[in-house]
């Protein structure tokens, strides 16, 4: 009798990492696992609400909301990867300077439109933009990514100027360049973590899937898709 594939939620940003792994998994293990990628919001409110997963991969807060609810099983969390945001703009623009903090406000004040994502990396540059006391400036020029929908994808449009989003979102877009990372000083970065579903059937091969994501063994893929291990 074959096992069933372990049934997985994941936030969009580590959609692409995740395919890699997964086929890496399968040909290490044999097992299989089948990972929806939707916004984070939607994928930790669909757990919530006692969607079954075997396996909940999300930012490290949203998977400790979940384990502390009740939602994934005590004591299963791994962190597994560290990703970092970078701004792209469409493709042919003049690429804005990002050596500094002071030359981020400078391009952010001087772009006609910006957008982040709906996820943590987001909420981090509204605050900072707060600090900066800018935030009411640029409120009109601002553009809300719909959750699930890349920020480099508007930008591929032309419908924003200046989109911020993790860099292993941007990676794989057509028709925008990246301009680079924030800078050191001001880098936003967010740990992705992964924990068991409280009611799997499957606990033994969702552990093995959460080792081997953790594991030397992916360390690759996730540099491939610019990020870091954790």
């Amino acid at each position: 009798m074959t096992t069933p594939a372990l049934r997985g939620i994941s936030s969009m940003a580590t959609r692409q990492v995740l395919a890699d792994l997964v086929a890496g998994f399968a040909q290490q293990t044999g097992l299989q696992a089948a990972i929806e990628s939707v916004g984070g919001v939607d994928a930790a409110k669909r757990v919530a609400a006692g969607e079954a997963f075997d396996v909940v991969i999300l930012a490290s807060d949203a998977i400790d909301k979940l384990m502390a609810s009740g939602h994934l099983a005590p004591g299963s969390k791994v962190d597994w990867v560290h990703s970092g945001v970078a701004v792209a703009v469409p493709a042919g623009a003049p690429l804005p300077d990002l050596s500094t903090e002071d030359a981020v406000r400078n391009a952010v004040l001087a772009a006609p439109s910006i957008s982040l994502s709906t996820g943590p990396s987001g909420v981090a540059l509204a605050k900072l933009f707060e600090r900066w006391g800018i935030a009411e400036q640029i409120a009109p020029r601002m553009v809300q990514a719909p959750p699930g929908v890349p920020v480099g994808s508007l930008v591929a449009k032309g419908e924003v100027a200046l989109g911020f989003q993790q860099l292993s979102e941007l990676l794989h877009v057509q028709g925008i360049q990246i301009a680079g990372p924030l800078p050191p000083a001001i880098q936003i970065t967010t740990t992705f973590s992964a924990g068991i579903g409280a009611h799997s059937q499957q606990v033994d091969a969702a552990r093995a899937l959460l080792a081997y994501l953790a594991s030397p063994a992916a360390a690759e893929a996730k540099r491939k898709q610019g990020m870091e291990p954790a």
